[in-house]
C-alpha cells in the first residue's frame, strides 16, 4: 500500500524561497519568528519538519498567509510528480 509522505527537503526549500523572496536573513525571521536560528535553518535544509504552530510563526514573519506556503509546497510536489 503506497502512503504518501512530505518531503522535508521540498518543504525547506520552498520556506527558504519565501524568505529569500522578501530578502531577509534567517536570523531575522527566526528572531521574528521567536524560534531559533538554527532551528530555521535545520527546517531549511530539511533536517527538521515544521510544526503548524512552527509554520504559522514563520508565515507571520514573513508578512504572507501560512497558506501561500502551503500552496507553494503543493505546487512544488506537483511539479516534482510531474502534475504540472
Amino acid at each position: 500500500m503506497y502512503i504518501p509522505t512530505l518531503d522535508s527537503k521540498l518543504v525547506g526549500e520552498v520556506i527558504a524561497q519565501f524568505r529569500k523572496k522578501k530578502g531577509i536573513s534567517q536570523e531575522v525571521i527566526s528572531g521574528l519568528a521567536d524560534i531559533g536560528r538554527t532551528h530555521l535553518s535545520a527546517i531549511e535544509r530539511g533536517e527538521r519538519k515544521p510544526t503548524l504552530e512552527t509554520l504559522y510563526r514563520i508565515a507571520n514573519a514573513l508578512g504572507v498567509k501560512m497558506s501561500d506556503i502551503v500552496i507553494g509546497i503543493e505546487e512544488a510536489i506537483d511539479e516534482q510528480n510531474g502534475s504540472i
